[in-house]
């Protein structure tokens, strides 16, 4: 239903007249060979870069597995991109994402899936990993949760500042992952690497 109400709420035809604006405004003209197409081809970036707009992460938690677990399970590396919802210019980089079971674990394919419905949508990274920690605290249930996102943001590289290289790192814990001072050692060690 969510899909749907994306896909009506989802106006090409209205990014693409705003994209010959812009082409425009900038001082170029958008019937020049070369950008004439390019309309077209933005609105089906943006349908595909807002895609998690239509996703509900929460699906991704349906089939869990019962499992008397009782370790951190820890998926690293989860390369994801995003748009700054302040300059609608991307941010990409590395997830880490942690849990300690409390008798159920999801397929770890679930976990990359839910960061990737997150990030398909305007965001900001602080807002990306509270969304992902508290997600899985509140569909898996487990003992606590760790996320950690390494990422660059273009708005910072190619404009503003202009410092290519520069790494923003977030984290969420939940749970005893943040109240523990063992676990939450541990589980940092280990989203490290």
């Amino acid at each position: 239903m969510k899909a749907e109400r994306f896909e009506s709420n989802f106006a090409a035809d209205r990014i693409e007249a705003a994209v010959r604006e812009i082409i425009s405004a900038v001082g170029e003209d958008p019937g020049r060979p070369g950008l004439t197409g390019t309309p077209q081809r933005v609105a089906r970036a943006y349908r595909e870069l807002f895609a998690g707009l239509q996703d509900d992460p929460g699906r991704h938690f349906k089939a869990f597995f019962r499992e008397d677990y009782d370790e951190m399970v820890v998926l690293r590396d989860i390369a994801f991109h995003s748009m700054c919802e302040h300059h609608l210019l991307p941010f990409m980089g590395k997830a880490h994402v942690a849990y300690l079971p409390a008798g159920r674990v999801i397929g770890i394919s679930k976990l990359a899936r839910v960061v990737d419905a997150f990030a398909h949508r305007p965001q900001v990274q602080e807002r990306l990993t509270g969304q992902i920690a508290d997600i899985i605290m509140d569909k898996l249930k487990p003992k606590g949760v760790a996320v950690i996102i390494e990422a660059q943001h273009t708005c910072m590289i190619i404009r503003g500042v202009k410092k290519p290289g520069s790494v923003m790192i977030t984290s969420a814990l939940r749970g005893i992952c943040k109240t523990n001072p063992s676990t939450r050692s541990e589980v940092m060690t280990l989203l490290r690497g």
